[in-house]
């Protein structure tokens, strides 16, 4: 045979043999790493339907699915009997993996209560659709209170912001949007409080009129305001009414020095007439009628 045929077919065989070496050797190592990750795959407890806050997790609302041990998120349960009978705290979608921080603990209520903070306190206020921001307060959101009335010795009515930064739980009986995320028409509003707040809050919503006044989620401000008095929203036309009802200071009187009254001044003397009548001589007294006998 011709040698260099030989030579060529050599080379080729060699180089198949390193392919197929090179070809074996990855496949042994996918094969390998998958029989690992088989090998390797944990039990997880996903929702079964979504669950909204305050629903208890029975049974039906959740179910077992596989995932690899390496993904298997901190906090998640294996087990069914570790979330059922627990209330749920926060939504969970369907098929997402239930996690501790989205369950309250088993027996701490049923509803409302689960979502109470410790050492915090639900208040609830009844609204309209004026106090209520015409019903576009919904749960979870931020809202400022705002209470109307005339304190004691005050002359006015006075409106101040006497609560900020307040978290609504629910409105009316519902703690969650409806399922288009529409306005919730409700009577009253619950409020997410400190034990003072709740006692500032019951005692404005007797005393005087409540308004709830909505804010941006992420504003953390808390403003300080004076609050506003009737007479401020006239401004200077008060002023100017107040200054025309006054009545015109009346003048001070003069002291006149008292002068004694100064004796009448004595009558006139009559007019008298000499009347001589040969050797008799006699007076008369003009205007006065004759009573001596002309003497």
């Amino acid at each position: 045979m011709d040698r260099r045929f030989l030579t060529v077919l050599g080379v080729s065989l060699l180089f198949a043999l390193v392919i197929s070496s090179v070809f074996y050797q990855m496949t042994a190592r996918a094969g390998g790493s998958k029989k690992v990750e088989q090998s390797d795959i944990r039990d997880i407890v996903v929702a079964a339907r979504p669950l909204s806050v305050g629903v208890t997790v029975k049974p039906a609302d959740i179910k077992l699915s596989k995932i690899p041990a390496v993904a298997f998120p901190k906090g998640a349960f294996s087990k069914a009997e570790e979330v059922i009978d627990r209330p749920v705290v926060s939504n969970v979608l369907m098929d997402e993996p239930i996690l501790e921080g989205r369950l309250a603990a088993r027996g701490s209520g049923l509803g409302l209560a689960p979502v109470i903070p410790v050492g915090m306190r639900a208040v609830t206020v009844r609204v309209n659709d004026v106090t209520g921001i015409s019903g576009f307060v919904l749960p979870g959101m931020r809202v400022d209170v705002l209470v109307t009335g005339r304190p004691p010795n005050a002359e006015g009515t006075i409106t101040a912001t006497c609560l900020q930064n307040m978290l609504v739980l629910s409105a009316g009986t519902a703690m969650q949007p409806d399922a288009r995320g529409q306005a919730i028409q409700a009577p009253t509003v619950t409020l997410l409080a400190t034990p003072e707040q709740a006692e500032t809050l019951t005692l404005a919503n007797n005393e005087g009129r409540i308004q709830l006044v909505l804010r941006n989620g992420s504003d953390q401000t808390i403003e300080k305001t004076p609050g506003r008095e009737v007479a401020e929203l006239y401004g200077a036309h008060v002023v100017r009414k107040k200054q025309s009802d006054q009545p015109a200071p009346r003048p001070r009187p003069r002291l006149v020095p008292v002068v004694a009254a100064a004796p009448p001044p004595p009558p006139p003397p009559p007019d008298q007439i000499v009347v001589i009548r040969g050797t008799q001589k006699s007076v008369e007294v003009v205007g006065v009628s004759r009573t001596d006998g002309g003497k």
